[in-house]
């Protein structure tokens, strides 16, 4: 199930990246102007550090989110089932925003005003002259407000562990990466591509049935088993009453013959005691015998 939350994640990352191109474009031209005067070697390294700093900052949230999940969640993981059905309604609901439904606008302007909060110390890193500077950088944009993020924390939440959540948000940063690094043209294309093709209808499409099997498919193999596993503990139950019978009657049969035993080796000693007995009598009357004689004479 980690396997399929992870390839979600990258697939949600990189199919929704358009948006984050919208979102985050104006963003990515500031720090490029920042970073005119360096070689370009060296620009490339700033702008995978930055991008390390992005998705440390959505690893730090995931982690976050994660631990919520398996703490705030707990009380109510005491049914099997409820664990996959929180998961797919996270999917459905994840879903539906990629298809354009607006449920977390209002959760984006919650996130606009910690933005803006964030204010000040945006303006400290810039220009991107140093690698500390786009560290920084990155580790501030990873706190901007985007609904596409916030469905990705609503899967680290029920991803079941604060690691697996970590690595959720992670790997839904990599999903993103395409878009973000590309050259205009390369941009260009993926955006006309993933638009006309509307992948990212298709993917939402894809995980909103993923969640409807997430939720139906374990519930109807547990009514399956559920009416067998009846008639089974019934079926056990009288299979080990009819064990118990059998073992108490061939414990009693075993006394017995034990007692039957007993009675056969008290009638064999009485028997020695008396063949002894007759031996000794006729012993006794021989020599008898033999005295009478004696005295004849």
């Amino acid at each position: 199930m980690t396997a399929a939350l992870l390839l979600a994640a990258l697939s949600m990352g990189f199919l929704g990246s358009p948006h984050c191109l919208g979102m985050c474009g104006g963003l990515v031209t500031a720090f490029g102007l920042s970073m005119k005067d360096a070689s370009p070697n060296k620009r490339r390294a700033l702008v995978a550090t930055y991008h390390l700093g992005r998705l440390s900052s959505y690893a730090f949230l995931g982690l976050i989110a994660g631990f919520i999940g398996t703490t705030a969640l707990a009380p109510f993981m005491t049914d099997n089932h409820l664990p996959r059905i929180l998961l797919g309604l996270v999917l459905l609901f994840v879903g539906m925003t990629m298809l354009g439904a607006p449920f977390l606008s209002k959760l984006e302007k919650l996130g606009m005003r910690f933005w803006q909060a964030l204010a000040p110390l945006r303006q400290k890193v810039f220009p991107l002259t140093t690698f500390p500077r786009a560290l920084a950088a990155g580790l501030l944009w990873g706190f901007l407000p985007c609904g596409l993020v916030y469905g990705a924390l609503l899967m680290a939440v029920v991803g079941h562990s604060a690691p697996t959540g970590a690595a959720l948000m992670f790997v839904f940063g990599l999903g993103t990466l395409p878009m973000l690094v590309a050259t205009h043209s390369t941009v260009s294309w993926l955006r006309h591509h993933i638009g006309r093709l509307r992948l990212r209808q298709m993917n939402g499409a894809l995980m909103m049935l993923s969640g409807v099997a997430v939720i139906a498919v374990p519930l109807a193999m547990s009514g399956m088993h559920g009416g067998h596993g009846h008639g089974g503990h019934a079926a056990m139950m009288a299979d080990e009453g009819a064990a118990m019978h059998m073992t108490h009657d061939q414990h009693n049969m075993s006394e017995m013959s034990h007692s039957d035993m007993t009675h056969a080796e008290m009638n064999h000693d009485a028997m020695d005691a008396d063949a002894m007995h007759d031996m000794h009598s006729t012993h006794d009357m021989a020599m008898m015998d033999d005295t009478d004689t004696q005295h004849a004479h």
